[in-house]
């Protein structure tokens, strides 16, 4: 019988620490004549400073070179079955340390992360009456910070039945934010509001902000393990509070003690590029526990999936039926002449016919339908050298998911598969999981119950060397560095919006993501769209340059071509980027971009000396020229461009696309020209070195 109490693993890892053991041999860090203890990060760039108020409450404030950008903002807990830890607290901390290393990604925007911060621990202990402690652990970054709370093993807290967080962030100056709202029914998948700070509603996370004079922002949550999801509640002007998903009782989180929180991000930025190039969040995760991982390859696949969405084909059975022995057939020989690693099938399984939305209880991940030979299509497969990507969708039942995840995993290991496609499609608020008593219960898709599921999902997973692309999932914090298999996920309106009848993502919309929520992690997002004409009376509102050029402005290790076969047969020169672009990467470098207009990314291929640019636009034409420093100097590249023709528009010429050619150097400038909701994709191609 699973019980609050029965943690996987994995908590037991990240999450049972030493606390007041560790801290002391450390020598004390000396209160201020204001009483607060301070910090500052190895350059000296971002400075914490942590008190106590007159009534004993606990508050922190951020500066970064000086100036404050996190007003004073309290620290603290609600509990459910006791008194709140919120005041009558004495402040102490450790002398802060240092710490400099370079880690290595098996696989991701970038090969070796550096990771140099200064860790500040602050021991915060009631005065009086039960006399309860807790830790406050900062790690400094000079590009931002991250904050946790621990809790030692002590007799007067055993248990935390925690109501709510009362963790703030006071935003120290006017701006403007990104945003999209919490606790809505359509879980992550909304457009992005822009306004001031001050209008800000309840707020899921990322939340970026860029403040008036300049200075970029974005808050989050890195390693969210055993614990519900921290959305941001505006309380007044820009004053935030952090706000628990809920659980299935009162308390929001039930936890036994010695435990930590996950650690709350502020990222600060002069340029919005710069919170791009951050690794705050990757670095606050544990390094990798599964060891090698090389069955896992990234790849770019195909898939039975858009005919659905274009009501073409259906993912239930029957005469539309589209994942047939032969449709799937096909699809492996597309994959195998064009050198695609995978090819996606939806709806092979039992369990699509009726009502499965936000239900579930019907599906069987191993049961195919009867016109799925699955293994004639394995065998089949195997010769092309091409891998099924698994599909498992859940209607959000967890719970019954996790009574088949083995026997569903283990079948996938059979056939060769290493990654699958893992799907939530429940109204906010009803996906299913596991209580303590063993039954079914609904709850939060972000709840501390289905951060427990997808982290059943994952280590299972792995013993099968399966990867998961979650979709509908459990927001990303960057837990890939400790699991690797955590390949990729949705968490936002992606692609699909635009095939259905309803207005579609907007031209902004994709430039929006790259500041907001990929911020927290790779996103499959499945462009690569030439076909542009819709169910969507907007269609697809883009140009062809500008699906191209997400293959690189969007990261993923597993990037879909998600076109019909057909729209790519007719088009062989734009299809060219796609099957030549890479997706792993050596160096990742954002050249511009400001948030929700525009963004140039340049990537490294891991595998090779090529480099790839994207650039894309909103609804406003772009010009840049952006000198071709990245390359290595001294070295001649054939730049294989794929541009807006100057005809282009993303309402009236959608397919206006310039192919050419030509020779370039480090030494040269390319102007870039982006047409209204355009982009443009360039493959450098190493020659040779340039003559002295």
């Amino acid at each position: 019988m699973l019980t609050r109490r029965s943690l996987v693993s994995t908590t037991a890892l990240l999450s049972a620490l030493p606390v007041a053991a560790r801290a002391q041999d450390v020598a004390q860090a000396p209160a201020g004549s204001d009483g607060k203890v301070r910090a500052s990060s190895p350059g000296g760039v971002i400075t914490v400073e942590v008190g106590v108020t007159g009534e004993g409450r606990p508050e922190y404030s951020v500066s970064r070179l000086g100036r404050l950008v996190i007003a004073p903002s309290r620290l603290g807990f609600l509990l459910t079955d006791a008194a709140k830890l919120e005041r009558n607290f004495a402040v102490a901390a450790d002398a802060p340390t240092q710490h400099d290393d370079t880690w290595e990604q098996p696989w991701g925007e970038r090969r070796f992360i550096g990771n140099r911060y200064t860790e500040f621990r602050v021991h915060l202990a009631e005065k009086w009456g039960l006399e309860r402690r807790m830790d406050v652990v900062f790690r400094l970054y000079d590009d931002g910070l991250g904050f946790r709370y621990e809790f030692p093993d002590q007799p007067n807290l055993k248990t935390l039945n925690i109501g709510a967080e009362l963790t703030e962030f006071t935003v120290a100056s006017p701006g403007t934010a990104w945003w999209i709202p919490a606790f809505e029914w359509n879980r992550e998948e909304y457009l992005y509001n822009r306004t001031p700070i001050s209008a800000v509603g309840v707020a899921q996370t990322p939340l970026t902000m860029k403040l008036d004079d300049g200075l970029h922002l974005s808050i989050h949550e890195a390693a969210l393990v055993d614990y519900s999801g921290m959305n941001l509640r505006r309380a007044e002007g820009g004053r935030f509070t952090a706000m628990l998903t809920p659980g299935l009782t009162n308390a929001a989180v039930v936890r036994e003690a010695p435990f930590t929180t996950p650690w709350r991000t502020i990222q600060i930025a002069d340029r919005a590029g710069d919170l791009v190039e951050s690794s705050v969040i990757l670095n606050l995760n544990e390094p990798n526990t599964l060891g090698d991982v090389s069955w896992f390859k990234p790849m770019k696949y195909v898939g039975i999936w858009w005919e659905m969405h274009l009501d073409l084909k259906s993912w239930n059975s029957g005469p539309k039926h589209g994942a047939t022995t032969e449709n799937t057939l096909k699809h492996i020989d597309f994959a195998a002449e064009h050198g695609f690693g995978g090819v996606l099938v939806e709806g092979w399984n039992v369990g699509w016919d009726g009502e499965w939305f936000g239900t579930g209880w019907n599906y069987s991940f191993t049961q195919p339908y009867p016109d799925y030979d699955i293994e004639r299509i394995a065998a089949y497969a195997r010769s092309k050298g091409v891998e099924i990507i698994g599909h498992h969708e859940t209607g959000g039942n967890g719970f019954h998911y996790e009574k088949q995840l083995d026997a569903a995993f283990a079948q996938m290991q059979r056939f060769g598969w290493h990654s699958v496609k893992t799907g939530y499609v429940a109204d906010a608020g009803g996906a299913r999981v596991t209580g303590p008593d063993g039954q079914a219960h609904l709850a939060w898709h972000e709840s501390q119950e289905m951060a427990r599921h997808h982290m059943r999902v994952i280590e299972t997973a792995a013993k099968y060397q399966v990867a998961v692309n979650a979709h509908e999932p459990f927001k990303d914090t960057g837990l890939r560095r400790t699991y690797p298999n955590m390949i990729s996920r949705e968490g936002a309106r992606g692609t699909e919006f635009s095939a259905w009848g309803q207005p579609g993502n907007p031209p902004e919309h994709e430039v929006n993501l790259v500041f907001t929520r990929l911020l927290a992690g790779p996103m499959d997002y499945t462009p690569g769209i030439f076909g542009m004409t819709t169910r969507s009376p907007d269609g697809i509102a883009t140009t062809w340059a500008k699906q191209l050029a997400l293959y690189v402005t969007i990261y993923s290790p597993i990037q879909m071509a998600a076109d019909l076969l057909e729209n790519y047969e007719r088009n062989p020169g734009p299809f060219q980027f796609i099957k030549d672009v890479a997706v792993d990467w050596a160096e990742t470098r954002v050249l511009n971009g400001e948030v929700g207009d525009y963004v140039t990314i340049v990537r490294k291929d891991r595998h090779s000396d090529e480099w790839f640019l994207g650039a894309i636009t909103d609804e406003s034409p772009r010009v840049f020229s952006e000198p071709l420093t990245f390359l290595d100097a001294g070295r001649r590249y054939r730049a294989e461009i794929y541009r807006d023709a100057p005809d282009a528009h993303w309402k009236t010429n959608r397919e206006a696309i310039v192919i050419e050619q030509r020779e370039v150097t480090a030494a040269d400038t390319l102007d870039l020209r982006l047409a209204p909701g355009g982009g443009q994709a360039i493959r450098f191609v190493p020659l040779g070195r340039t003559r002295r």
